[in-house]
């Protein structure tokens, strides 16, 4: 264990009645009663102490107990190892001091009502390190979890792999790996909760490889100590360095949740998995989508550009309140970062759950700039990349929002592989097997709209549109001329109209008087009928039916007779 990883120590101040401990963040001297009230999270500033396993498992579990199983697993010292002491005397030191036979323990419980086979780590027994019995028990339980179909969450707590047993305890990264791989294509939901600290050969293999992975703020995460990466590359670390926020930041987890919510997030995310999965959704209230081009006003293009621009409009995530009655956002590219213009996660549509995924942009200048404008960069096609097959795994419906002017055109996007997170994104849309549903909610931007857009149904709003090239991009280039983004519009036959003639868009949604902009509850209602009607044609189909169609849905696009042509005279409707 990395001397990095020793907690800051706590002062204990005592008397016949009290018993008080200061806080190692603000020095604050707490009440221990008060303390333990508070789930040992600092009541002044928040900083949350270390639990044992047992307090943890006390506030996760319904009845805080876990039905242990694997009690014949125990660690051999397979290699005769001493150094100031026999491994077998620190075996024996660290079960006195833990009453546990090893770092780790499995078994069943329940959360929220949800059954879960459970696998959780003690940072008390040798620094939670990982050995041969540690890669059992998670083993066990991820194939027990397997082979009765019931989510798996681990808690994990370690400094890395256990250097007392030497390669056998490398060979547990192995492992513990293949078997959560099993897991995985077995479509089993997997949780991991990173808890302070988690490190080394633990996060290089199970900790870091949950459909899910939550951690509590503050909480050390990472592979190499600090001090180790210190000493390596001479550099100053940044302040924040390998904190949960930190990895939350740099798309490695999907949420950093203060632990008097951990519970009531674990229980959301089971009750999601576990909806009941049918096939006929119940319609409700709402306009119907529109299908005939004949029922749309044509409004002038270039104030439907405008009107889709409209920062009054409803975001994605304002959309997701509305449509769905539950909804937990899942965060990460697991590479690099998270980007906030394009979001996505869980949600409850008409008793059905799907993977809801669009672009982010917000209502006024502070929250445009923080979203980037909805302009994602490639980290964002990759958060929704995995976001998608995650949905796949697990069979879930994906609805897309587009509502983007753009990729975003800039620099670090190029080096990051911007075009090529793009087209994987458009190519992991065309083969995944499981419905898909795109609206166009209001800008419809080029390539950066079209890779959340191959859709087996795609709509859009009424008041949106959806285009080749931005308007003042076209009129730039072919007119030599910004103020012909007019002229560009109309050229380009961006209206719902148009791209519904042209078989683009399968239907339109329809929006209040004076757009979505001006009702919000009302356009999330028409919304709503409209993807609820589309998820009831697809939910029936087969996977090869389903992917068959959504294939020639593209295919007739500049197909000599079968690509419709739009008449001057449908314009002028």
């Amino acid at each position: 264990m990395s001397q990095d990883l020793v907690a800051p120590t706590a002062t204990r101040e005592s008397s016949d009645d009290t018993q008080w401990v200061k806080c190692p963040s603000c020095d604050a001297f707490l009440y221990i009663k008060r303390l333990e009230r508070n789930l040992r999270v600092c009541p002044e500033c928040r900083y949350h102490f270390r639990l044992s396993v047992t307090d943890r498992l006390r506030q996760l579990l319904d009845d805080g107990v876990l039905d242990e199983r694997g009690q014949d697993v125990a660690s051999v010292d397979v290699l005769e190892f001493v150094d100031s002491k026999a491994y077998t005397t620190r075996l024996e030191e660290a079960r006195r001091k833990t009453g546990r036979r090893d770092a780790a323990s499995y078994g069943y419980a329940t959360i929220g009502g949800h059954r879960v086979v459970v696998a959780a780590m003690d940072f008390g027994f040798m620094g939670g390190s990982m050995g041969g019995a540690v890669g059992e028990i998670i083993t066990r339980g991820a194939e027990e979890a397997l082979e009765t179909r019931t989510p798996l969450l681990i808690i994990a707590a370690s400094g890395g792999a256990r250097m007392q047993e030497g390669c056998v305890s490398l060979m547990q990264l192995a492992k513990t790996s293949q078997t959560l791989a099993r897991l995985k294509d077995a479509g089993v939901l997997y949780i991991c909760v990173l808890t302070d600290p988690t490190f080394g050969g633990v996060t290089a293999s199970y900790a870091m490889l949950g459909d899910v992975l939550i951690s509590e703020p503050g909480a050390l995460v990472g592979f190499a100590g600090p001090q180790v990466i210190e000493q390596t590359i001479r550099q100053k670390l940044p302040e924040n360095f390998q904190t949960a926020e930190f990895l939350l930041a740099h798309g490695m987890l999907d949420l950093v949740t203060p632990r008097e919510n951990l519970r009531q997030t674990l229980t959301k995310l089971l009750r999601l998995h576990a909806a009941r999965r049918q096939d006929r959704l119940p319609v409700g209230e709402g306009r119907p989508a529109i299908t005939d081009p004949g029922e749309l006003r044509l409004h002038p293009a270039w104030e439907v550009v405008q009107r889709a621009r409209d920062a009054a409009r409803p975001t994605t995530l304002e959309y997701a309140g509305y449509l769905c009655d539950d909804f937990l956002e899942l965060q990460g590219d697991r590479l690099y970062a998270d980007n906030s213009s394009i979001v996505g996660g869980l949600g409850s549509l008409a008793g059905r759950t799907v993977m809801l995924i669009g672009h982010q942009k917000g209502h006024n200048t502070a929250e445009l700039v923080a979203r980037n404008f909805g302009m994602p960069e490639p980290e964002g096609y990759r958060k929704a990349i995995r976001l998608m097959q995650y949905a796949a795994r697990f069979g879930l419906p994906v609805i897309t929002l587009v509502d983007t002017p753009g990729a975003f055109p800039g620099l670090g996007a190029e080096e990051r592989g911007q075009a090529v997170a793009i087209a994987q994104s458009i190519m992991e849309m065309s083969r995944l097997p499981v419905p898909i549903v795109t609206v166009v909610t209001g800008e419809g931007g080029s390539g950066g709209a079209l890779a959340l857009a191959v859709g087996d149904r795609v709509m859009m709003m009424e008041n949106a549109y959806y285009s080749v090239i931005s308007p003042e991009g076209c009129s730039v280039i072919l007119w030599n001329n910004a103020a012909k983004a007019p002229q560009a519009a109309e050229a380009l036959r961006v209206r719902a109209a148009e791209l519904l003639t042209l078989r683009i868009m399968d239907a339109v949604v329809p929006e209040p008087e004076g757009g979505a902009q001006a009702d919000h509850l009302t356009a999330a209602t028409n919304l709503k009928h409209a993807l609820v009607t589309c998820l009831n044609d697809l939910l029936p189909l087969d996977t090869r039916t389903l992917l068959e169609a959504r294939y020639q849905r593209f295919r007739l696009f500049g197909t000599p007779g079968v690509q419709p042509v739009l008449r001057l005279q449908e314009r002028a409707r």
